[in-house]
């Protein structure tokens, strides 16, 4: 929120935070289904913008409290812009992968910084190991995999967000790397061959 308030204000960013913290708060959540001051206190805040809804004296509209309604309707439709980019950029990029039993997939690999995984550390470590075959379908969106008896003490079962298909190849060759996993999911590096 206050990225976004100083980017779009850029000279008295700090002088209209208010008033962006407040158009955020009473601004209608689509996930809640009511704006967050209503969530959490059961009514709207009370505010000379608001007393007319609940029925309280309505004061003389004053020059801050139409500088409020400004920038109060600013800041909901800048608010609500850029949150219609987030979703259609999170749209594009949103694919339906559908799975079968019998399919195979590669398994993404959830990098530790600075721990040795699979063989490989850095930026050319490899993002997906694999192919491994889907076994069974656990639900929507979660699939059971077999694993190579190195990779046992993984869990099997995999979120559809970690696997993506493989498409066969024949050209494909793929070793797979003996890995000796510690306890803590650690890999100890072993050198190939010492060559000086």
């Amino acid at each position: 929120m206050l990225r976004a308030c100083a980017i779009q204000f850029r000279g008295d960013w700090d002088e209209k935070l208010p008033f962006m913290e407040f158009a955020y708060n009473n601004s209608y959540q689509l996930s809640i289904r009511m704006s967050l001051l209503f969530a959490l206190y059961g009514k709207q805040c009370r505010t000379p913008l608001y007393w007319d809804e609940v029925g309280e004296h309505r004061l003389e509209v004053s020059e801050d409290v139409e500088r409020t309604k400004k920038y109060v309707g600013l800041i909901r439709e800048r608010l609500k812009v850029a949150r219609d980019q987030q979703k259609s950029y999170a749209d594009n990029r949103r694919k339906d992968l559908q799975l079968e039993v019998g399919d195979w997939v590669f398994l993404k690999l959830s990098p530790w910084k600075g721990v040795m995984r699979f063989g490989k550390r850095g930026k050319l470590s490899p993002r997906y190991i694999g192919p491994y075959e889907i076994l069974e379908r656990m639900g929507p969106v979660a699939y059971r995999l077999t694993l190579p008896s190195d990779l046992s003490r993984l869990h099997d079962v995999f979120h559809v967000s970690m696997l993506r298909k493989y498409i066969s190849d024949p050209s494909h060759v793929l070793e797979e790397q003996p890995v000796d996993l510690e306890d803590d999911l650690t890999y100890v590096e072993q050198p190939v061959q010492i060559l000086d």
